[in-house]
């Protein structure tokens, strides 16, 4: 029998991303494969969420190409995304993971099982009937990422998950990226944060004003790095 396709890796060969007179991703090399989470660190601005997008397809490249297992133009059946404010549907929690479930054309006698699963997943498995508005704002998060998982990701998006959350509510979040990426589900994430970046990357990929300045195994990343920007940013010092 033939091995299921997959849409991993991911390949950006020469990625260039422009917006008028404006170069937002520049000659962009880059191969995201499965493993250990990879994540994305950079000033505000260096084009890590726009990134993001290009992998999950929501933008089309200005040059260059992206191919996933090899291919281009790729629906993203397998591929899930959460952005740093999801948007929450005027329903309960579990009904914004059923509506999920449905659009990812999970048969309805599975729902309710799925609907479950998920939300204990992410320690919501008492809040199912609960309006998703009136959680708390780490509540909503792990909503989402139920509601991304419930499509059976292989590959997992997540743009600043734990922005504007506290520490409570942050390391829930992480928790929860750890068990995913436990799961064979490849996690790539954008973060401000060095200390978050430090206990989920397996390797790191930084930017600067649109380009890759570095990336690493994140131990040698974290411990030696090899460029003058890397440096720079890991010491807390403005980079322009």
């Amino acid at each position: 029998m033939r091995a299921p396709w997959s849409e991993l890796p991911i390949e950006f060969e020469g990625v260039t991303l422009t917006a008028g007179p404006v170069t937002i991703l520049d000659k962009i090399a880059l191969t995201l494969a499965s493993g250990p989470p990879t994540v994305l660190i950079g000033p505000n601005g260096s084009g890590k969420s726009t990134l993001l997008r290009l992998a999950m397809g929501l933008l089309a490249p200005s040059g260059g190409r992206i191919t996933w297992g090899g291919r281009e133009a790729v629906a993203p059946l397998r591929r899930a995304i959460v952005f740093q404010r999801p948007a929450m549907l005027r329903r309960s929690a579990g009904a914004n993971i059923r509506l999920a479930l449905r659009a990812a054309g999970i048969p309805r006698a599975e729902h309710a099982r799925r609907t479950g699963e998920l939300l204990e997943l992410v320690g919501l498995g008492q809040l199912a009937d609960r309006a998703a508005r009136r959680l708390s704002g780490g509540e909503q998060q792990r909503l989402a990422l139920a509601r991304a998982l419930a499509r059976d990701p292989a590959v997992l998006f997540l743009d600043e998950p734990t922005a504007s959350l506290d520490p409570t509510a942050t390391k829930a979040v992480e928790d929860i990226i750890r068990a995913v990426s436990e799961r064979n589900i490849k996690v790539v994430m954008a973060t401000h944060d060095l200390g978050e970046a430090r206990r989920l990357a397996g390797d790191v990929v930084m930017l600067h004003r649109g380009r890759i300045v570095e990336r690493g195994a994140a131990p040698a990343f974290f411990d030696d790095p090899q460029t003058g920007e890397a440096r720079t940013f890991l010491a807390g010092e403005l980079l322009v």
